[in-house]
């Protein structure tokens, strides 16, 4: 892994994906099981969780996607987020938060916060001045907004939560440059 600017967060480069994948695997159960809406239904199997995580490192390697990782104050990889690199080609100066996901038992810690910063960094160095991202989430929203970042807009019962419950889905932009 290599380290970022930002102290606690480092990069998953391709010689790092089979050690983070049991992380990886264990902070997406760990927020389905919570009720976070990250595009699974609970109860969330092992098997599919791994399936996603090693389609989501497969897109890294190819260089579509960076993928990061913070560690809590023990050294474990408690959180983890996304930028998605690969656009239309009319759009090759965005990109794409994702799956900005934080194990419960590391959340009020500042990893989400590091995390973001992280991504905004390696963004803008892999040319994107431009990032979007959509939310469910009000936790998260207030650290999208105490992080600069802009709301453009809310659609009601966009997606479910993992218990079958409609929710609402907030989108944010960020001009990094």
């Amino acid at each position: 892994m290599v380290n970022t600017a930002v102290p606690g967060v480092q990069r998953v480069e391709a010689s790092d994906a089979a050690a983070a994948l049991p992380a990886l695997i264990d902070i997406l159960l760990d927020c389905v099981a919570g009720g976070a809406s990250v595009s699974f239904m609970a109860p969330l199997s092992r098997d599919k969780a791994q399936a996603f995580w090693r389609g989501v490192l497969d897109s890294m390697v190819r260089g579509e996607r960076i993928v990061l990782v913070a560690r809590d104050a023990a050294g474990g990889i408690s959180g983890t987020v996304q930028v998605i690199l690969a656009q239309p080609e009319n759009q090759p100066h965005r990109g794409d938060v994702a799956k900005m996901l934080v194990h419960r038992r590391a959340r009020r810690q500042g990893l989400g916060e590091a995390l973001m910063r992280a991504a905004e960094q390696q963004a803008l160095q892999a040319g994107k001045t431009l990032l979007v991202l959509d939310t469910a989430s009000d936790g998260a929203e207030r650290l999208y907004r105490r992080a600069g970042w802009i709301e453009c807009g809310r659609i009601p019962g966009y997606a479910l939560l993992p218990n079958g419950e409609p929710c609402a889905t907030a989108y944010f932009y960020k001009q990094l440059a």
